[in-house]
Formats: C-alpha cells, sequence, structure tokens
C-alpha cells in the first residue's frame, strides 16, 4: 500500500489536469482556435506551463513511484508534493514574466531528481 505516493499521483495528475484547461480557457480569451498552437506571447505562456509540465511529468511519476517502492511511501509523498509544489510556483511565475520561472523549474527539477537518485541507490543496495 502506497497511499501518501498515491496521492501525490493524484495531486500530480489534478495539477496538469487544471494547466490544460488553463490553455483551453486561454485559446478562448487570445482567439487561438485548436489545432494552432501559435498566437499572442499572453497565449503562448498558458501552452508552454502545459507543455513544460508534460515534459517533466513523465519524469515525476515514475520517480515518485520508484521512490515509493525502494526508499519509502513517505519519502515519496514528500518528492511529490514538493515537485507540485515546484510546478504550481512555475506555472505562477512564468504566467506573470517568464523570465522568473526558474526558481518553481529547479524546485520541481530537484525534486524528481532526490526521489531518482534515492531510488538508485536504495536499488544499488538491495
Amino acid at each position: 500500500m502506497y497511499p501518501y505516493a498515491s496521492l501525490a499521483t493524484i495531486a500530480a495528475l489534478a495539477l496538469y489536469t487544471v494547466l490544460s484547461f488553463k490553455v483551453g480557457v486561454a485559446r478562448g480569451k487570445y482567439a487561438v482556435p485548436a489545432p494552432a498552437t501559435d498566437g499572442p506571447p499572453e497565449f503562448q505562456r498558458y501552452l508552454r506551463v502545459q507543455m513544460n509540465t508534460l515534459e517533466q511529468i513523465a519524469v515525476a511519476l515514475p520517480a515518485i513511484w520508484l521512490c515509493a517502492i525502494w526508499v519509502g511511501d513517505t519519502w515519496a509523498g514528500i518528492g511529490g508534493v514538493v515537485w507540485i509544489a515546484g510546478r504550481a510556483l512555475y506555472a505562477r511565475a512564468y504566467y506573470a514574466d517568464p523570465k522568473t520561472r526558474g526558481p518553481g523549474f529547479m524546485i520541481g527539477m530537484a525534486a524528481s531528481t532526490a526521489m531518482l537518485i534515492a531510488a538508485v541507490v536504495a536499488i544499488l543496495r538491495a
């Protein structure tokens, strides 16, 4: 049983769903019909946040589960929450000014990397 990893996974997917929904809203607001991916810079910010989160979630979700299985559910849950917080900070910063996205990006990347390293160390010790 992995309740914390499960909750972190659900929360990460919920965050991604919200970010995807925001792209749909931005399409209407900035008159960018699907399947277009180009539009005013304000629209592009929403799209880039969603796409970058998709790119990062491909690493984060396996990292959460490898950490849960090999290190512990609590650590995976903590790593997942830190990743989500980093992505939320990234999104908020990117929407306001893309130049300020760095701290949120680094928090999320550090969380994924820490979970992966912890899992690798645990696997090698096993």
